[in-house]
């Protein structure tokens, strides 16, 4: 008989050994998951994405029966947190959180080392957090009809803060001096920290923010606030009037926010976390919490792929040619 050569004898090995590694795989998936999860949230701690993310992070961990860490990679608007993601092993252990900023992202950005259209498996969405349009305590406006007609006179002589480009505060001012069809002067921070505080002590004029960063403000009185940007009141703010009451009809913006994991994610695994989501939006406590930053919890319809991914798309054509009429760039 011929000696069985080495190489003969390994392809015999691993023939006969294949069928018993296939129910060892199938459990593994079925187990999933085996080890912590990480969240990421592509911007500084304290934020409040961060804040949402933390509060589902804590259910959702329950739920799932592993820890979900949350882990902070901020800078370039959010593009280098997503950047992490999209290049991530797609095993269901990295997810992005991230908020209205992957739908600007395409827009925004004409240079990117990884497609931000293609790039994620849709997991489902978060919250809806209302948008708020407010001014120094002294502006000379009293309600949102004068406020525009004095953004209308003086133009690049008034100073809209933001948080940087690519946030939240950025893209609700490109809608609003579209809306005005009035370019004003942008006074761009690096986070709504220093912008708000600089609103506050009257070094800029106007910005439109999260009421998740704008009500204890407004409440104390620090600011003057005009609007909140979506169709009905804001429950945490329930004297502020819409825009559409206040005078400025089709001006609604909110900034959502949504779960993602990297592209060739298996459909089990996304269908595994978007149930555990759906979990955690219901719980009692997060409700309470999230009611607290004057937003809610999506519905439970919503917190799945498929609506998520609708939604998304949609608000990629929906800011396209806001973005390329303001002509402003994040590169």
């Amino acid at each position: 008989m011929v000696p069985m050569t080495r190489r003969r004898a390994l392809l015999l090995a691993t023939a006969l050994a294949a069928p018993a590694l296939l129910p060892g795989l199938a459990q593994a998936q079925a187990a999933y998951p085996n080890r912590p999860i990480t969240i990421i949230v592509p911007f500084a701690a304290g934020g409040p994405t961060d804040v949402v993310t933390r509060l589902v992070a804590e259910v959702m961990s329950r739920d799932l029966g592993q820890p979900v860490v949350v882990e902070n990679v901020g800078g370039a608007g959010g593009t280098l947190g997503a950047q992490r993601v999209a290049q991530a092993r797609p095993d269901g252990y990295t997810l992005l959180l991230h908020h209205i900023g992957m739908g600007t992202t395409p827009s925004l950005y004409r240079r990117l080392s990884y497609d931000a259209v293609n790039g994620f498996e849709t997991i489902g969405l978060v919250t809806e957090v209302p948008m708020t349009i407010i001014t120094k305590k002294d502006f000379p406006a009293n309600n949102l009809a004068e406020l525009v007609k004095v953004l209308r006179e003086r133009k690049a002589e008034v100073n809209l803060a933001n948080a940087g480009v690519g946030a939240a505060s950025h893209i609700c001012g490109l809608l609003l001096q579209s809306a005005i069809q009035t370019q004003l002067t942008t006074v761009p921070y690096r986070g709504t920290g220093p912008a708000m505080t600089d609103l506050i002590g009257g070094t800029v004029d106007v910005m439109c923010d999260q009421t998740t960063n704008t009500t204890q403000q407004i409440n104390s009185g620090s600011v003057k606030a005009f609007a909140v940007t979506t169709s009905t009141r804001n429950a945490a703010l329930p004297n502020l009037p819409t825009a559409a009451e206040a005078g400025l009809p089709g001006f609604e913006v909110s900034v959502w926010h949504g779960l993602y994991a990297p592209k060739g994610t298996d459909a089990a695994i996304v269908n595994r976390l978007s149930r555990a989501l759906q979990v955690a939006l219901r719980e009692d406590r997060l409700v309470a919490r999230f009611a607290e930053l004057g937003t809610a919890p999506v519905s439970q319809e919503m917190a799945t792929p498929e609506a998520h991914r609708r939604y998304w798309q949609a608000d990629i054509a929906k800011w396209r040619p806001i973005i390329q009429a303001a002509g402003q760039y994040a590169d």
